[in-house]
């Protein structure tokens, strides 16, 4: 069965649409971007349509490549006072002469809607209420609206990064589930995905997955975004690993519509949690 981000997506935005109408105060999102990255423009360009399909207000502010740090960090603590701006999203990748994690942390953890400061990290370790990394939150509500339960769940997580990987498993211990994280440096993958009652990859190789990997029945969660060819395509090799998993992502429209609906929640949270 296709576990379908793109509607589930939809519906979350659509819902997110009727409480942003109903709300009467001032809504802005702050984007800001720094530099020319192509990826990072087709990701903006996603987001600024959500905004005028949820009508809020936003301000894009793009800075060339030769910002200092000291002139983003200004512009982050503006924003930070600014009553109307309710969320702040900082696009990576800066250019390599910013610190991004200084500059992530320079966001109020009250505006962090990418959960990605270490306010927001550490309370999602401890279990506190935080804004959760937007791929990872989307994973878990779209594993939600199918009712699959992660309760005594094996799961083989591979990837261990601060945006993905390691929010993710924090959210699925939280479920009780059982999780093992597989990174670069593991050995032998097959053994630990051929074990696993979930495979959840993030690794950013073309066809990484293969049906060898997995046990019959069951659920492959595809989070790679790859080219291929010249066509779009995750990690999971879809035409052979659909035919043995229960339920499965696809790429595009799985993952991916998630993350940007998750955008639009935690902006949502910021009003709610106020």
């Amino acid at each position: 069965m296709i576990l379908d981000g793109k509607k589930v997506s939809q519906e979350i935005i659509n819902d997110l649409k009727e409480k942003f109408a109903n709300y009467s105060g001032k809504i802005v999102l702050a984007i800001i971007w720094v530099g020319d990255n192509q990826a990072s423009a087709i990701y903006i360009k996603n987001k600024l349509k959500k905004c005028k399909e949820l009508g809020i207000d936003e301000k894009l502010y793009h800075l060339d490549t030769q910002t200092s740090e000291e002139e983003l960090l200004n512009l982050i603590h503006k924003l930070n006072c600014d009553n109307d701006v309710k969320g702040i999203l900082l696009q990576s990748p800066v250019p390599n002469s910013i610190d991004i994690k200084k500059c992530f942390n320079a966001i109020s953890p009250l505006k962090d809607i990418d959960g990605f400061s270490n306010v927001s990290v550490g309370n999602l370790e401890l279990g506190k209420p935080s804004f959760i990394s937007c791929t990872p939150k989307g994973i878990i509500k779209l594993l939600d609206y199918y009712h699959i339960d992660l309760n005594g769940k094996n799961v083989c997580l591979i990837n261990r990064s601060n945006i993905v990987g390691k929010p993710l498993f924090n959210l699925l211990i939280d479920r009780d589930a059982t999780v093992v994280m597989c990174h670069s440096k593991t050995k032998d993958v097959k053994f630990y995905t051929q074990n696993a009652d979930i495979v959840i990859s993030a690794v950013g190789k073309p066809n990484f997955i293969t049906a060898d990997m997995i046990k019959d029945d069951a659920i492959v969660i595809d989070v790679g975004i790859n080219r291929d060819n010249d066509k779009l395509c995750g990690d999971v090799d879809f035409a052979s690993v659909s035919k043995k998993a229960s339920y499965i992502t696809p790429v595009p429209g799985g993952v991916g519509p998630m993350t940007v609906a998750m955008i639009f929640d935690n902006l949502w949270q910021t009003i709610v949690n106020k």
